[in-house]
């Protein structure tokens, strides 16, 4: 072989690297010392903790996989998570998001908007970040949706205090607005169980000039200097100007009738609530002052119950909600098909957005974003992609499972 032969076959070799040569000598490249000093670790990217912080919306730079900000704390949270999926912020501009549900026949999610007294339909499927669009103009500060078995929408109204639910022919029935004779508080968070039955819970966070309409008098009104009559001449003349205590009820699905089946001594303050995927457990957030509680602390627990005969028993703590010691506050949540909780927290920048815990309460992973999270679902065709309500955003991420029940 000639001379020049040879020198030719060297540099094809030299250019002919492997994948998997290349990679290797990436890691390689950054423990090696260079003019002095060393590279250092490979850099995973920006993220929520790092200076500058990472950017989001349609003009971020692509993120660098797996997401930084998606922790991985126990190998089954393996089997939920796709590591080559990042998460998105796909719009900003609401006023206060809550209540995302995905209508399986529309092929869209539905969320509500507490301050705007609206409520969105975005469609993932209209354009690089998908496409929202005006559902409802007036939706008397709606909160919590979801959609029962036949497709029909039920809606938690915070001004009217009420639930109803969307009929196929256009009509809105009124599934609870009273209890014992008296108006209700603020339907905050509904769900469908396995046996058809309607179960929200119902605590006073929306009755306030903000998010529906102030009380004549009570903890929203200590000095009755608001008045409730302003600006909502329907909402406060029909949506009731008294408190009472909070509850978690439940609707039976065949005679409509209303049961109040936990107190406030059961949990205080209930907000966010689920089922188990096979209906056994029912998990209510608690977000307000623990009973007994000296000197009055929040909860900002999640309990479980046993459902027995329909009806919730043996109540206990599922989790205190606590990250590296840090108590967190929990809001909305939902389980995936492997029983897996999906909750949003809310608490320091670093802490904040998605805790995940696997169904014995061990907190398997973590979402971080750069704002708590008020509630989530999962979505999409295939029941796959969660997406979270962030005050003003929504994000969204693929994630390797399917949210149980009807979201």
């Amino acid at each position: 072989m000639s001379i020049k032969a040879k020198v030719s076959q060297r540099r094809a070799r030299h250019m002919c690297l492997t994948r998997r040569g290349v990679l290797s000598g990436l890691v390689g490249l950054a423990a090696t010392p260079i003019a002095g000093r060393a590279i250092g670790p490979i850099a995973s990217g920006l993220s929520v903790t790092s200076m500058p912080p990472r950017p989001w919306g349609a003009e971020a730079p692509p993120v660098n996989l797996p997401d930084p900000d998606i922790l991985v704390l126990d190998p089954a949270f393996g089997q939920v998570n796709y590591g080559n999926a990042p998460l998105q912020r796909v719009w900003q501009g609401a006023g206060w998001l809550e209540g995302p549900a995905w209508c399986t026949v529309g092929r869209f999610l539905l969320l509500s908007d507490t301050l705007a007294s609206r409520q969105y339909r975005y469609d993932p499927e209209d354009g690089p970040q998908g496409h929202i669009s005006v559902y409802r103009r007036e939706s008397y500060n709606a909160n919590g949706n979801t959609f029962d078995e036949e497709g029909r929408l039920i809606t938690c109204e915070h001004g009217m205090r009420r639930v109803i639910r969307w009929e196929h022919d256009g009509r809105a029935s009124v599934l609870a607005d009273r209890y014992r004779g008296k108006p209700l508080n603020s339907p905050n968070d509904v769900v469908v169980a396995p046996d058809g039955s309607i179960w929200f819970t119902d605590p006073g966070y929306g009755d306030g000039v903000v998010e529906g309409h102030a009380d004549a008098e009570g903890p929203a009104n200590p000095h009755r200097h608001l008045n409730p009559y302003l600006d909502a001449e329907l909402t406060s003349q029909y949506g009731g100007l008294q408190r009472q205590e909070d509850h978690t009820f439940r609707i039976d699905g065949q005679t409509g009738k209303i049961e109040a089946v936990l107190s406030q001594k059961d949990v205080a303050g209930p907000n966010g609530l689920c089922f188990s995927p096979d209906g056994t457990k029912l998990y209510v957030v608690s977000s307000g002052v623990a009973l007994g509680a000296q000197p009055p602390l929040p909860d900002h627990s999640i309990h479980v119950f046993d459902i027995k005969q329909g009806r919730p028993v043996n109540g206990r703590i599922f989790t205190d909600f606590t990250v590296a010691g840090h108590p967190m506050r929990p809001d909305g949540l939902r389980a995936d098909v492997e029983g897996n909780l999906w909750c949003g927290a809310w608490g320091p920048l670093g802490l904040c957005g998605v805790l995940i815990y696997n169904p014995e309460g061990k907190m398997i992973g973590r979402i971080r974003l750069p704002i708590g999270c008020s509630n989530l679902t999962f979505g999409g065709p295939k029941r796959n992609i969660l997406y979270m309500c962030c005050g003003t955003a929504l994000f969204s991420l693929v994630t390797a499972t399917q949210g149980a029940g009807y979201c």
